[in-house]
């Protein structure tokens, strides 16, 4: 998982209220294991980053068993980073969709109807923007032209995939501006 990805991951999830770090590592690998899982390795030295910035803070607890456990909460400082993540998303996060699920996941968190529909609607525009995998001559290729069926594949798989995406994200724009 990216750095970025794993920030949003943790800033988001601890969002939703407080958890020690084992919890924590499962619920970013239901998020996004299948995809990107995280190691120990990258996920505790990102925890010690945002705790050195005051952006989460560590208190021990009771555990279940006779050890205490440390826990997670995000800071005022995180939540506010938390948000500005999600309201000014850099242009990656909008144009990768495994950065921009990673986004949608959270995006609930940002408060104001008309911030989340602007985020939106920047995702909309970006899938609106003509664009094509393979091109010949300069132009960009139709399914059918493409002979190699596993190309031909890619095409088929991510234009269906567009449109499923454009119409939620025209029906969510919708129900966000009624707001």
């Amino acid at each position: 998982m990216a750095s970025g990805d794993l920030t949003l991951s943790i800033l988001g999830l601890l969002g939703e209220g407080p958890m020690h770090g084992y919890e924590l590592k499962g619920r970013i690998l239901e998020l996004s294991g299948h995809l990107r899982p995280v190691s120990d390795g990258a996920l505790y030295p990102a925890i010690t980053r945002l705790e050195k910035a005051g952006l989460v803070a560590r208190h021990e607890e009771e555990g279940t068993a006779a050890a205490r456990r440390q826990v997670l909460t995000l800071t005022e400082a995180g939540r506010a980073e938390l948000r500005r993540r999600l309201a000014e998303p850099a242009d990656l996060d909008i144009s990768d969709q495994t950065r921009f699920f990673g986004l949608l996941a959270f995006l609930e968190q940002l408060p104001d109807p008309a911030a989340q529909a602007k985020v939106l609607r920047r995702r909309l525009d970006f899938l609106e923007t003509p664009a094509g995998f393979f091109y010949r001559d300069g132009r960009p290729l139709r399914a059918e032209e493409v002979t190699d069926p596993f190309r031909r594949g890619m095409l088929l798989v991510a234009r269906a995939t567009t449109a499923a995406e454009l119409g939620w994200l025209r029906e969510t724009l919708a129900a966000l501006e009624e707001a």
